[in-house]
C-alpha cells in the first residue's frame, strides 16, 4: 500500500462506476490510499481508468466510502464496453458504426450495429455528451464481451484529447476483415502485414449483389432505411461488411445508376470461401448437438384444410369490412391457424410443451410458440408467447411485425429467446409438401409443416372427391415425449384442423 495526502495529487478523483469526477469530494480534507497491483492482475471486477494506479479506498476522517475512484489526466470520459446482448453471446461483429468521432450524442440514439450469435441489433449510446474515440473499428468479428468499444466525454472540447489514444489493455485493437479475405491455413500472428508483398496481387473490389441471385439483398437495417429515404437501388451497391453486407457508409460512396459487373466477387481457383458469420456458427453448432444428442423420432400426418380455408375466408372478409377507409386490414393467414391449433394441443398434451433439463423435465404451463423465419444471416426464431389464449387477429398482428422485425435485423433479445414449443412452415413456398425438422433444445418438439395440395379421396355419395390435403411432421424428443404421447398430440391438432369450432370449446 501506499499513501498519498491530498495536497500531493495533482489530478482529478474520477469514479470507477462512470469514469467522470466526483465534485463532492474536498481533496484537502481526505487520504487516499491506492493499491499498486502486479502486472496483469485486476484489482477487482471494474476495469480501472488511464494513468495513475486505482485507489481503493477514500478516508474522509475516520469514515471509508464504498466508492471506487481513480487519479488520470485524461479529461473526463466515459468507457463503453461491448455489451452481451444475449445470454448465449460470447463475442460479436461491429457491423456498422452510425456515429462518428465528434459526433454529439443523445441517450437513446443509435450508436453501432452489432451482429450477435442471434441477430444483428442496434446498439444505442448509454450517455449524453460527444464520441470522442472509436475504438473497435467497423467490420471487426469477434470482439469480445466487455472489450471497450469507445469512448464518450461530456464537453466537446475534450474529443481532441483522445485524437491519438489507444487503451493499455487494447494496445492491438480488432482490425475490420475485408469480406472477401481468404483463410489462412494456420492460425496467423496478430501483427499487422507488409505494406508490399513480394509476389503482387490484384486487390478485390467488391461487387454490387444481384437479387435474383440471392434472394434478398444483405444489407443493415440503417442502410435499408437510408436507401428508401434515398431511392437507391441496393442490388446495385457494393456492400463493405462483413460477407459483402451493405453498410450505410457504402451508400454515400455508390453512384447512382451503378452498372452491376460481370459476376460475383472474384474467388480464386474452383470455389469461393464464405467466412462464418456469428448467427451462422451458433446454427450450427446448436443444431450438430440436438442431431448428436437429443433422440429424435418423426410422426407423420395427412390434415383435410378444406374446413380452415372456409373459415378463413370468411373471417378476412369480416375483418376487411371492419377496417376503416384508412386501415390496412388484418390478413389471417393458415399458418395463424397452425399456430393456434398447435398451442391448444399442447395443453391437451403437456409433454410436448415441456423441456429436458438432464436431470428433470419441466412442464411449461403457458405456451410460447416459436416461429421459424428466414433472414440473410439465418433461421432465427421470434416468439408468440402465450399463443394458447391469443386470437387468430392478435396471432396474425403479431406474426407479420415479428418476421419484419427479424429480416430487418431489429429483434430485440427478449423476442427471440424463450419459447416452448416450434413451428417451421414451408408451405409458403409452393414445391415443399413435407420435410422433417431438428428439435431446439430444451424443447421437445418441432412441428414441420408442408404446403396444401389437391388430393382425390374416397367419397360416399360420388365414390371420390378433391380435398385440400396439408401434410405435417411433429419431431419430438424420445426422453420426454414416447411415441403414444406424440401420436395423441397430433391427433388433437389434426382434429382442431379439421373442425376449427372445437377450438372454441
Amino acid at each position: 500500500m501506499s499513501k498519498f495526502p491530498a495536497r500531493g495529487i495533482p489530478t482529478t478523483v474520477r469514479c470507477s462506476l462512470n469514469g467522470f469526477r466526483v465534485p463532492s469530494v474536498t481533496l484537502a480534507a481526505a487520504s487516499l490510499t491506492a493499491a499498486v497491483p502486479s502486472r496483469g492482475v485486476a484489482t477487482s471486477r471494474l476495469s480501472p481508468l488511464y494513468g495513475s494506479p486505482p485507489v481503493a479506498a477514500l478516508t474522509v476522517g475516520s469514515k471509508v466510502s464504498q466508492m471506487r475512484f481513480y487519479c488520470s489526466g485524461l479529461p473526463e470520459h466515459k468507457r463503453v464496453p461491448l455489451p452481451a446482448l444475449s445470454p448465449t453471446m460470447e463475442a460479436g461483429t461491429i457491423v456498422s458504426w452510425q456515429k462518428k468521432e465528434g459526433d454529439q450524442l443523445c441517450e437513446g440514439d443509435l450508436l453501432c450495429e452489432i451482429e450477435t450469435d442471434k441477430a444483428t441489433m442496434g446498439f444505442e449510446t448509454p450517455e449524453e455528451g460527444y464520441l470522442a474515440k472509436i475504438v473497435v473499428p467497423e467490420g471487426a468479428k469477434d470482439v469480445a464481451i466487455g472489450k471497450l468499444l469507445c469512448i464518450i466525454v461530456e464537453n466537446q472540447d475534450d474529443v481532441a484529447a483522445f485524437a491519438n489514444y489507444t487503451p493499455k489493455e487494447d494496445s492491438a485493437p480488432a482490425s475490420a476483415v475485408p469480406a472477401s479475405a481468404k483463410p489462412a491455413s494456420a492460425a496467423p500472428t496478430p501483427v499487422a502485414m507488409p505494406p508490399a508483398t513480394p509476389k503482387p496481387t490484384q486487390p478485390v473490389t467488391p461487387q454490387p449483389q444481384d437479387p435474383a441471385l440471392g434472394g434478398r439483398v444483405a444489407a443493415t437495417p440503417f442502410a435499408k432505411k437510408l436507401a428508401a429515404e434515398q431511392g437507391i437501388d441496393l442490388g446495385n451497391v457494393a456492400g463493405s461488411g462483413p460477407g459483402g453486407r451493405i453498410l450505410a457508409s457504402d451508400l454515400a460512396a455508390a453512384p447512382k445508376g451503378m452498372v452491376r459487373g460481370a459476376g460475383a466477387p472474384v474467388a480464386e481457383g474452383d470455389h469461393t470461401d464464405i467466412p462464418l458469420s456469428n448467427m451462422r456458427k451458433t446454427i450450427a453448432k446448436r443444431l450438430t448437438e440436438s442431431k448428436s444428442t437429443v433422440p429424435h423420432y418423426y410422426l407423420s400426418s395427412d390434415i383435410h384444410m378444406d374446413a380452415i380455408f372456409s373459415v378463413r375466408a370468411k373471417l378476412n372478409d369480416m375483418l376487411k369490412k371492419q377496417a376503416g377507409p384508412n386501415d390496412s386490414p388484418v390478413k389471417i393467414s393458415v399458418n395463424d391457424f397452425v399456430i393456434k391449433a398447435a398451442a391448444l394441443a399442447c395443453l391437451r398434451v403437456p409433454e410436448a410443451n415441456s423441456f429436458f433439463m438432464d436431470s428433470f423435465i419441466r412442464q411449461n404451463h403457458n405456451v410460447d410458440m416459436s416461429i421459424a423465419v428466414s433472414t440473410d444471416a439465418g433461421l432465427i426464431t421470434p416468439i408468440i408467447f402465450n399463443a394458447h389464449s391469443k386470437g387468430l387477429s392478435t396471432i396474425s398482428a403479431e406474426v407479420s411485425t415479428l418476421a419484419a422485425k427479424a429480416r430487418e435485423g431489429k429483434l430485440q433479445p427478449h423476442e427471440f429467446q424463450g419459447g416452448t414449443f416450434t413451428i417451421s412452415n414451408l408451405g409458403m413456398f409452393g414445391s415443399v409438401e413435407n420435410f422433417s425438422a431438428i428439435i431446439n433444445p430444451p424443447q421437445s418438439c418441432i412441428l414441420a409443416v408442408g404446403g396444401a395440395v389437391q388430393k382425390l379421396v374416397p367419397c360416399e355419395e360420388n365414390g371420390y372427391r378433391t380435398v385440400n390435403s396439408m401434410q405435417v411432421t411433429l419431431s419430438c424428443d424420445h426422453r420426454v415425449v414416447d411415441g403414444a404421447v406424440g401420436a395423441v398430440w397430433l391427433k388433437h391438432f389434426k382434429n382442431f384442423l379439421e373442425k376449427p369450432h372445437t377450438m372454441l370449446l
